[in-house]
């Protein structure tokens, strides 16, 4: 069986609905939208006294909010957008790369930095109105501290693993949506009345009556918030575990929604603030089971955050791999397949909660700022989702009508929740805006230096190559002598490298190999090419690996060479006479080539600008040979300066 097809037999595994399954994605993925009760309705109703009329129409926009967008739109439609088995904005833009359309980059570079904003703000948010809970009690607590530690702890628990974290919060992320369904049951009993809010009709009377009007979508969007972590987290559960574990949790959703309903008209005429339990959720809880409540929310309340930190890893790992952000270290914690953990972003994350706590401090602030960058990545994918559709050849009239209503119904929500940039929403704008120039610079920086790659004609040097390995004149540097290569044609090779052989203290080996890595739109391609450009003298392979695969070159090119020997294709005992005779296997030796930005450059201004912020993101990143995976007792890294523009000749002048 190849590589391609275990990955695609890993696959339809992940796909089956099993038991397991179902734990596991209802612990990875319902976090953040599973959570959402917490505190929506809190926010609709603000501090406006509770009216009827106001509620069903809440109730009845959270309704046909998540059915358009997280049932329709995403457990629906975007799944069906699957890459082998993965999901996410980055995952869509590589099904969809291959058309003539380059700029669709600049929608994924666009949703990719916005979800990891938003990304941000949602453990706050989720666990401050949980813990705030405890404010029944005691009404003059002070639950930042409080909100600082658990987030901390989530934060720390992550360097084990999705996996291990789904196993754990599974089980109780099903007692969390239990007790939602059963809390707004006991509501719903004793007025069925609410049930008319499903009617769409209460959703157009709020935003013709309201008196924010159309702005009120901005608290309404917080139900659906969770939809796109849902889609990036794909790869983890399959998309058979999330339809099915969706039917259950959305029910558990609007039982409560509906519950909480209940309660307000129950209480009409009376604003929030006068109750003990001033947020809707704990107010419909009975009193004796109030602390038990509080309890479970908090824990769920840390698996909220789950879905976005796990997609959050699988976003950047997906980045790196499509040269849209600086080369991190991504560590395999566990077996499971595409449980990555990055721990540079989990303390950068952990940093800019910490501080969205101390700036906000309380939940019902956090609201007011929460939503405008996610709907910004709602949006983005939405358009890539229009040409995944074209190239996939469905109905013209479908594709059409579905994103034409998706992007006004997103256009509307995107302007609600512009109201909220002065509110704190400038935050999460402000951090996506920094991602985006992170990314834009890594991309443009690998054009600029694509376009003054020198290549040369690999025929003009193969004798030069195979004249120095035969020369007894010269010490040998290594057996075998490898470089990587970023020439996509086999016929050439970078100038810089044959300057290295032949020129920087000229590198006798018996054989040359050069590699070459291709980055494929499938997630899990593993394949490989092997080209003799010289019999015995020089070989080159071709990597064809998928953008979630790690380049663990070193592991790799080991094992094309144990194949290569097994074929009888080479032969790597040592050349020396006294080893060859005894078998002993020559020596591997990498060459890495490091650019350094050359001040012979003449670059124009705005280039100038990139490249100089390329190279000082470039500081913070892993080493080439870390990032290849290449073991470093192997390894001899060469500095090369990058002259991408001569500057203009220089007219000296003798003198006497």
């Amino acid at each position: 069986m190849s590589t391609t097809d275990k990955m695609n037999s890993q696959h339809h595994g992940i796909s089956k609905v099993t038991l397991s399954g179902l734990l596991i994605t209802l612990g990875i993925i319902y976090g953040d939208i599973g959570t959402s009760p917490l505190y929506v309705m809190s926010a609709i109703i603000g501090k406006e006294a509770i009216d009827a009329n106001m509620v069903k129409g809440a109730i009845s926009a959270v309704f046909w909010t998540l059915t358009l967008q997280t049932t329709i739109k995403y457990v629906i439609l975007t799944l069906r957008a699957d890459n082998n088995g993965e999901g996410g904005i980055f995952s869509l833009f590589t099904l969809v790369r291959r058309s003539k359309f380059k700029w669709l980059l600049v929608p994924a570079i666009i949703g990719g930095s916005a979800l990891l904003a938003d990304g941000i703000i949602t453990p706050p948010i989720s666990v401050a109105a949980a813990v705030e809970g405890l404010r029944f009690f005691n009404p003059e607590l002070n639950t930042v501290p409080i909100v600082i530690g658990i987030i901390f702890g989530l934060f720390f628990i992550q360097q084990f693993g999705t996996g291990f974290i789904g196993k754990f919060f599974g089980p109780l992320m099903t007692v969390w949506f239990g007790m939602l369904g059963v809390l707004g049951l006991l509501q719903l009993s004793s007025d069925w009345s609410v049930l008319s809010a499903l009617n769409p009709y209460y959703t157009y009377k709020l935003l013709e009556t309201h008196p924010l009007g159309i702005l009120i979508l901005g608290s309404v969007f917080l139900c659906t918030t969770g939809a796109e972590a849902l889609y990036s987290d794909l790869g983890h559960c399959g998309k058979g575990n999330i339809r099915v574990s969706w039917i259950f949790v959305k029910t558990m959703l609007v039982l409560n929604y509906f519950g909480q309903g209940a309660w307000l008209i129950a209480h009409q005429g009376v604003k929030l603030e006068t109750f003990k339990a001033s947020n809707p959720f704990f107010a419909i809880m009975p009193e004796t089971f109030m602390p038990y409540g509080i309890v479970i929310a908090t824990i769920a309340a840390v698996i909220a955050s789950q879905a976005l930190i796990s997609g959050s890893f699988t976003l950047i790992n997906e980045a790196m791999r499509l040269n849209l952000w600086p080369k991190v270290e991504v560590k395999y914690p566990t077996v499971l397949r595409g449980q990555i953990y990055i721990p540079s972003l989990n303390w950068l994350l952990l940093s800019g909660c910490i501080m969205v706590v101390l700036y906000f401090r309380e939940s019902a602030n956090m609201e007011a700022a929460y939503g405008l960058a996610i709907v910004l990545c709602m949006l983005m994918t939405t358009t890539l989702l229009n040409f995944y559709m074209h190239l996939k050849r469905y109905n013209q009239v479908f594709i059409y009508f579905t994103i034409t209503t998706y992007l006004v119904i997103e256009s509307g929500f995107l302007y609600a929740n512009l109201s909220k940039f002065s509110h704190g929403g400038w935050i999460t704008l402000l951090i996506a805006s920094t991602l985006m120039m992170v990314m834009t610079v890594w991309h443009l920086a690998k054009k600029i230096r694509n376009r003054y790659v020198d290549m040369v004609k690999f025929d003009d040097h193969k004798q030069l190559l195979i004249d120095l390995s035969n020369d007894e004149s010269l010490q040998k540097y290594a057996t075998h002598l490898i470089y990587m290569t970023s020439a996509n044609n086999p016929e050439e090779i970078e100038s810089k490298i044959i300057y290295s052989i032949l020129q920087k203290r000229p590198k006798k080996a018996d054989v040359y190999w050069f590699i070459h890595v291709d980055v494929m739109n499938e997630p899990y391609r593993m394949d490989y090419k092997v080209t003799h450009i010289a019999e015995n003298d020089i070989i080159r392979i071709d990597f064809r690996i998928g953008f979630r695969i790690a380049p663990r070159i070193n592991l790799m090119f080991r094992k094309v060479v144990e194949d290569l020997v097994k074929n009888g294709e080479v032969d790597i005992t040592s050349r020396y006479e006294s080893l060859n005779k005894n078998n002993v296997i020559g020596d591997f030796k990498f060459v890495v080539l490091e650019k350094f930005l050359s001040y012979e450059n003449d670059l124009p201004l705005f280039e100038k600008i990139i490249m100089n912020i390329y190279f000082f993101l470039n500081r913070f990143s892993l080493s080439e040979a870390k990032a290849f995976g290449l073991d470093s007792s192997s390894v001899k890294t060469e500095k090369f300066p990058m002259i991408i523009n001569k500057p203009k000749e220089l007219h000296l002048k003798r003198i006497e």
